[in-house]
């Protein structure tokens, strides 16, 4: 959890002398200190979170938190939609990196708005970053916001960033074995984008194994099997994007 690295708290310094979190011994006065902590931050921020969902309910933007480890292909996967959608949906990005606009220069060059949030040492996003990100980015009424998270499969499943749904995209050229590793994170997600199929022949990976074993620890995961760079399986996703975002204009009209 991020007290292990210090990066929730007030200074976000990161001192790199780790101790374990899950221990078996009683807590001390510290460590009973960490966790009250530790629960502060997360109540501030699901508080903040709820303020987010509603504010993007009721604009009827679809508010979308893509996680993954680095190099998985959220980016990529970002800017086919975003092109391949550019007649139906409007899309806009809050990119999250430690450091560098290339991301939001990449998605700009795509056709989209991007705001850059370089968090440091942070490893995550959270709500109160994002409520800024949204203030400047002042996503048009009825259009998504994709939200993408730091690489990083641990923080991030922790932080509820307001968002409408959870999407973790997953690589072929990762190990198979990813959801029995990083647990919480599929266990948070609503959907899993496993991406760069067009590698499957060159690389050892188990399709099957991978998708069944994030649903022994999810069963009401739904996936998409694609290939960012050649197009392979895009529709799929592509039309539960498109219900979704309907869904929450539909929400917002019926609130209304």
């Amino acid at each position: 959890m991020c007290a292990t690295c210090g990066c929730s708290s007030p200074t976000h310094a990161h001192d790199h002398a780790h101790e374990p979190l899950h221990s078996h011994a009683e807590p001390t006065g510290t460590s009973r200190r960490l966790l009250a902590l530790e629960r502060d931050v997360l109540a501030q921020n699901d508080r903040l979170a709820e303020h987010n969902r509603g504010w993007l309910t009721g604009r009827g933007v679809l508010g979308l938190n893509l996680m993954s480890s680095p190099g998985a292909g959220k980016t990529s996967l970002l800017e086919r939609t975003i092109r391949d959608l550019a007649d139906m949906l409007t899309i806009a990005v809050i990119e999250g990196d430690q450091a560098t606009e290339r991301d939001a220069e990449r998605i700009r060059a795509a056709g989209a708005r991007a705001v850059q949030i370089n968090t440091g040492t942070m490893c995550h996003l959270d709500a109160s970053i994002v409520r800024q990100a949204l203030v400047e980015l002042d996503p048009v009424p009825g259009s998504v916001v994709a939200i993408e998270n730091v690489g990083n499969l641990v923080c991030p499943a922790l932080f509820d960033l307001g968002e409408h749904a959870r999407v973790v995209v997953v690589s072929v050229t990762e190990g198979d074995d990813k959801p029995l590793k990083y647990p919480h994170m599929f266990h948070a997600a609503d959907l899993v984008v496993l991406n760069k199929l067009d590698l499957l022949p060159h690389v050892d990976f188990d399709v099957a194994s991978c998708l069944g074993r994030a649903r022994q620890i999810n069963a009401s995961l739904t996936s998409f099997e694609v290939s960012a760079r050649s197009g392979q399986g895009l529709g799929g996703w592509y039309e539960w994007l498109l219900a979704s975002a309907q869904g929450v204009r539909l929400r917002q009209i019926a609130a209304s």
